[in-house]
């Protein structure tokens, strides 16, 4: 369970992230967050995995408060926490392995991690985890082979290496083309649904965000203004979200 209560992060700048959220996202949960820039979607995620600390309120992520952790208890919740990013955050110059067992460098000594001395069982743990988004074929191909869509597909098995209890992505499918990004959508949706992985996803596409949410919540100025079910999401919803008329750019191109 992550929970949030009366959770406000103010940046050193003076601007308000989050602005006293309340929120239970229930174990196994799949989630889409939506909103404009700046809305505070980018914030919350990473609030809740502690790259972003909260100014006040409390903050549970698996019945562990996230502020004021220190750096061992951080680095504990981190391991259980699978993060997925826009641009991937692969290390283009090696290979597809390499990079999905850099997920379990947490439990990796040093040294190994150093000159790439992985052991058949954590070799096992990537693949199975690459079979998971249908790309182990390509376990040896260096990562600057491949296309941003299989890239992206790479970084889930990354985060799945973790054997995490949590999934958090920020904008995954932002630099997608429309067939892919629905691919990498599906692959989420179907982890979350086998594995059982409470998943967050942040979306600007407003069509992926009803046809996958299984729970919508729509931010705006740091604060949650809608929190329901993919279906009652609406256009009239969208529009009160987002402060104005929807446009062409608010869902994916040819939708």
């Amino acid at each position: 369970m992550i929970e949030l209560k009366d959770v406000t992060v103010r940046y050193p700048n003076g601007v308000v992230g989050l602005d006293g959220v309340n929120l239970t996202i229930p174990d196994g949960q799949f989630v889409v967050v939506v909103g404009l820039s700046g809305a505070g979607k980018s914030t919350l995620i990473r609030a809740i995995n502690g790259l972003v600390p909260i100014t006040s309120g409390s903050l549970t992520v698996d019945g562990q408060e996230v502020s004021g952790a220190s750096k061992r208890e951080l680095r504990r919740l981190r391991s259980g926490i699978g993060m997925i990013f826009q641009s991937f955050n692969l290390v283009k110059r090696t290979s597809v392995m390499n990079n999905v067992i850099m997920g379990q460098l947490h439990d990796v000594p040093a040294y190994r991690s150093l000159v790439g001395a992985w052991t058949k069982e954590e070799k096992e743990i990537a693949y199975r985890s690459l079979e998971r988004v249908g790309i182990v074929e390509k376990a040896w191909t260096r990562a600057s082979h491949l296309s941003g869509g299989q890239q992206q597909r790479v970084a889930i098995a990354r985060a799945l290496a973790q054997d995490p209890t949590v999934m958090l992505a920020d904008e995954p499918v932002a630099s997608l083309d429309p067939p892919t990004a629905q691919m990498v959508m599906k692959d989420l949706q179907r982890i979350n649904r086998e594995l059982s992985i409470t998943t967050l996803v942040n979306l600007h596409f407003l069509d992926l965000a009803r046809q996958f949410g299984q729970r919508v919540i729509g931010m705006r100025a740091g604060q949650v203004v809608f929190d329901g079910t993919g279906a009652e999401a609406d256009d009239a919803v969208f529009e009160q979200i987002y402060g104005r008329s929807l446009t062409a750019d608010d869902v994916l191109p040819g939708a």
